[in-house]
This record gives C-alpha cells, structure tokens and sequence, in this order.
C-alpha cells in the first residue's frame, strides 16, 4: 500500500526526488505518511480536497483487499 501512494505522488508533483512515504502499524490498521515538497503540497492534496480523498479511497480499497485498515496522511 506504501507503493500505492508513493507512485500516485510521484507521478503528480514537480520534485519526485523530495516524496517521502512512511508506514506506520497502529491499533485500528496501518497510517501511511506521505511528506513532499512544500510547492507540491497543493498538487498533492488539490482543488477542495479532491486529489487526496481520491487517494484515501484507493488506499481504503487497497487496505480492504489485504483485511485491514489504513489511513493517509499528509503532512
């Protein structure tokens, strides 16, 4: 699932060089910390939130497939 989200990443922002993507087990499943450059951050998230819910359901999708949770987070 961490590749899941480090490919959409770099696939949008200018500075693929700077994405930095962190899995973290957790009580309710797994949290997955996606880091990129600052001037990428918008690209990232995008218009109202679009591009990182987006991101969350594939990630939600994926998670369900393997009998888990997981959860994104952008920092």
């Amino acid at each position: 699932m961490k590749e899941l989200i480090e490919y959409i990443a770099k696939s949008i922002v200018d500075k693929p060089e700077e994405v930095k993507v962190t899995e973290e087990p957790t009580e309710e499943g797994i949290l997955i910390r996606l880091q990129v450059a600052p001037d990428d951050t918008g690209k990232v998230i995008g218009k109202e939130g679009r591009i990182a819910k987006a991101m969350r359901t594939l990630l939600r999708v994926a998670a369900i497939r393997k009998g888990t949770r997981a959860r994104l987070e952008i920092i």
